[in-house]
Parts: structure tokens; C-alpha cells; sequence
């Protein structure tokens, strides 16, 4: 890409979902429900673990570091988009675009990461049960979350730094809602070899390994069910991974939608569309999947709820 000016740039444009007119308050009004609704059912999730007391264990310890990635996940992109449509504006600068890209990397990766240290979690509990505390204890659980953001975030580091070495011209539209990698990979105006060889092998480490890990993890839990004799057994055992594995189903599927989108088809807005699934519709269904699918969740949503009616039936009146 040799034309243009290849002075240094300060904002890009971001194209959006549509340049329809009449399709803007509809979606301002889509996007900003479906951003409340995430926020509102990942921070019951978070409350509902800390103020329940039977659910002060690893796997609930790691689903409120779940919900609390989703929110921060979802706030990177859908609050920038939401102002772009109230003020009829498509610019994003060149450093708001770097900081958004580095957060999406940092959360997308930490979704890798707890989802496959929640597969373990399960792995643990089910094939060594009566190791499991041991196994599972307080310093480990918190060595795993630590570990993943430790390891993100020197990563998603490294890939902004190659691409503030990146050039482009005045002008640049990315054809996205928000500033993803490959996008602002395509429209450079300088050659990104080493930024595409670093993105494939990041992608190798931090969504193929780790979903490795959840298939192997669940082959073996898959392995010590075969060799139970009870049914109820099986089931009772099998159903505590139930939320877990279809959590994982929803986010790898459209994580792969998107990725098979954009390699088969040129239509940018294809791919956002499909981006739309995982950067929004997965964090806001995940709270849904775990509280309607787990008893203890249910319980422990119900006497949050509970708790917070009757301090809002004795608030002072002016």
C-alpha cells in the first residue's frame, strides 16, 4: 500500500455495523440493553458468590473471575461504540485504539485461561475427589489467576509495542465497530509480517493449548464416568460440568464463527456481525447459563435478591 499520506496518524475511523441512519437508534437501543444486562447479571454472579458462604469454593471462586472479565470485556468495546452513535461520530485516536486493542487481548486471553483452569477445577473434583481440597487449595486457585494475567499481560505488551512500530495513512477506516487486531493489521500502510507471526503463534498459545487442556481434561473426566457403576452417580457427577461445558461451547463456537467468517468471506460486515457474538452476545448469556442451570447459584441469587428488597423497604424517606 503505497499511496497516501504516511504522516503520523492521530484517529482512525471505525465503519460500524451500518451507515443507515434509520438503524441507529436501534441499535444504540440493542447495544445498550444487551451491555446492561451483561453488567447487571456478571456483578449478581460476583455478589452472590462473596455474600453466599457455600459457594466459597474453587469452582465459584473461579466463575466470579469470570464475571468479573466479562464486564471489563464487554465495557472495552460496547461503551465507545454507544458514543460513536449518540454523537453520530466514527473517529476513535490512534492511542485509544492501542489501549483497546491491548484490553481486548488482555480479557479474550484471560476467557482462555479461566475457562481451561475451570475445566481442570472439574477434572479434580470428579477424577480425584478425595484429593481434591488438597489439590485445589486457596494458594493454588489463586496462583492459577494470577499466573493468567501475569502471562496476558506481558503478551498483549508485546503486540502493542509491534504495532507502534506499525505506520499508516491519514484517513484509515477499520471496518469493525471496534479496533480488532487483524483489521488494523490489514489497513497498514507498513509491512506486518513479524506482527502476523507473532499473532499466530499468540493464538496458538493463549485459544488452541488451553482448549487442548479443556478436551483433555474432559476426556478424562468422560473416562472416570465410563468406570462408575451408579447412574445417579454418573449423572450427579457429569452435571456439575454442565454450565462449564456449555460456557465453552458458546464462546470457542462463535470464537471459530468469527474466524471461519473471516477467512471465507471478504464482508466486513459479516465479520462484524459475527464479532457481535462473542465481543457481546457470550458475556451476556454466560451469567444466564450458570445461574439457570445451578442449583447452589440459584439459591444464592435468591437470598441476595431477598437481602436487598427489605433494605429497600426500610430506606429513610425525606
Amino acid at each position: 500500500m503505497e499511496a497516501g499520506n504516511h504522516t503520523e496518524v492521530s484517529e482512525f475511523l471505525l465503519l460500524g455495523l451500518s451507515d443507515d441512519p434509520e438503524l441507529q437508534p436501534l441499535l444504540f437501543g440493542l447495544f445498550l440493553s444487551m451491555y446492561l444486562v451483561t453488567v447487571l447479571g456478571n456483578l449478581l454472579i460476583i455478589l452472590a458468590v462473596i455474600s453466599d458462604s457455600h459457594l466459597h469454593t474453587p469452582m465459584y471462586f473461579f466463575l466470579s473471575h469470570l464475571s468479573f472479565v466479562d464486564i471489563c470485556f464487554t465495557s472495552t468495546t460496547i461503551p465507545k461504540m454507544l458514543v460513536n452513535i449518540q454523537m453520530q461520530s466514527k473517529n476513535i485516536s490512534y492511542i485509544g485504539c492501542l489501549i483497546q486493542v491491548y484490553f481486548l487481548m488482555i480479557f479474550a486471553g484471560l476467557d482462555n485461561f479461566l475457562l481451561t483452569v475451570m475445566a481442570y477445577d472439574r477434572y479434580v473434583a470428579i477424577c480425584h475427589p478425595l484429593h481434591y481440597t488438597a489439590i485445589m487449595n486457596p494458594c493454588l486457585c489463586g496462583f492459577l489467576v494470577l499466573l493468567s494475567w501475569f502471562i496476558i499481560f506481558w503478551v498483549s505488551l508485546l503486540h502493542i509495542l509491534l504495532m507502534r512500530q506499525l505506520t499508516f495513512c491519514t484517513g484509515t477506516e477499520i471496518p469493525h465497530f471496534f479496533c480488532e487486531v487483524t483489521q488494523i493489521l490489514k489497513v497498514a500502510c507498513s509491512i506486518t509480517l513479524i506482527n502476523n507471526i507473532v499473532l499466530y503463534i499468540v493464538t496458538a498459545l493463549l485459544a488452541v493449548f488451553p482448549f487442548t487442556g479443556i478436551l483433555f481434561s474432559y476426556s478424562q473426566i468422560v473416562s472416570s464416568l465410563m468406570r462408575m457403576v451408579s447412574e445417579g452417580g454418573k449423572w450427579k457427577a457429569f452435571s456439575t460440568c454442565g454450565s462449564h461445558l456449555c460456557v465453552v461451547s458458546l464462546y470457542y463456537g462463535t470464537g471459530l464463527g468469527v474466524y471461519l467468517s473471516s477467512a471465507l468471506t471478504h464482508s466486513s460486515l459479516r465479520n462484524s456481525v459475527a464479532s457481535v457474538m462473542y465481543t457481546a452476545v457470550t458475556p451476556m448469556l454466560n451469567p444466564f447459563i450458570y445461574s439457570l442451570r445451578n442449583k447452589d447459584m440459584k439459591e444464592a441469587l435468591r437470598g441476595l435478591l431477598s437481602q436487598g428488597v427489605p433494605c429497600l423497604g426500610h430506606a429513610p424517606q425525606n
